[in-house]
């Protein structure tokens, strides 16, 4: 079975593109809200968690995302830390999703593939792009923050030149019906492949 990441800047709309693969029948494995599980319950990565960041990064059980977010947007070695606790368990759980799947092709959608290294474990990259300034009117009107603080997280990520350049298909995800056939024609691809 093939697998295919999925990834592209905040902003870029590589959520919107996923859920068009799912809806073509494509199972999807959302890096991120498992990677928010797996910190909620996997009592490994909450040890290291508090070790690194103390006793605030819990409330009630409960990962402090605010806490943490204020702390790894401002620093980059604190945000590869915690990359490096979050990510390997991350790759263990896909690895063992993947193994339940029956299909050609599984796709992980995931903001870092790039950033984390984790380009060489798919057998396709797909980027999601879209012009900056619509990338931060999306994330704006999404997340209800100034624009200072989507450029902070902009900065966190690798540029879309970088991406375009390592990956195998690239969406410009701006007007949905092009995306949609664009999404169309890299799955009869990868079926057929």
């Amino acid at each position: 079975m093939k697998t295919v990441g999925l990834t592209g800047g905040i902003g870029s709309g590589k959520t919107t593109i996923a859920k068009m693969f799912e809806e073509l029948g494509v199972p999807l494995y959302f890096a991120d809200d498992e990677a928010k599980k797996l910190m909620n319950s996997n009592d490994k990565i909450q040890k290291k968690l508090i070790d690194l960041f103390g006793k605030e990064t819990y409330k009630n059980g409960e990962l402090n995302r605010e806490f943490i977010a204020g702390i790894v947007f401002n620093d980059k070695d604190k945000l590869n830390k915690i990359n490096s606790i979050v990510h390997p368990e991350v790759e263990k759980h896909f690895k063992n999703w993947v193994e339940d799947q029956n299909s050609k092709y599984v796709i992980q959608e995931n903001a870092i593939i790039f950033e984390s290294g984790a380009q060489d474990r798919f057998n396709y990259i797909i980027t999601v792009t879209a012009p900056v300034d619509v990338k931060i009117d999306r994330v704006r009107k999404r997340d209800h923050i100034s624009k200072e603080k989507v450029l902070e997280r902009m900065n966190n990520q690798l540029d879309d030149d970088y991406k375009i350049k390592n990956s195998f298909f690239v969406i410009n995800n701006l007007i949905l019906e092009d995306s949609k056939k664009e999404v169309n024609k890299i799955h009869k691809f990868l079926l057929s492949s």
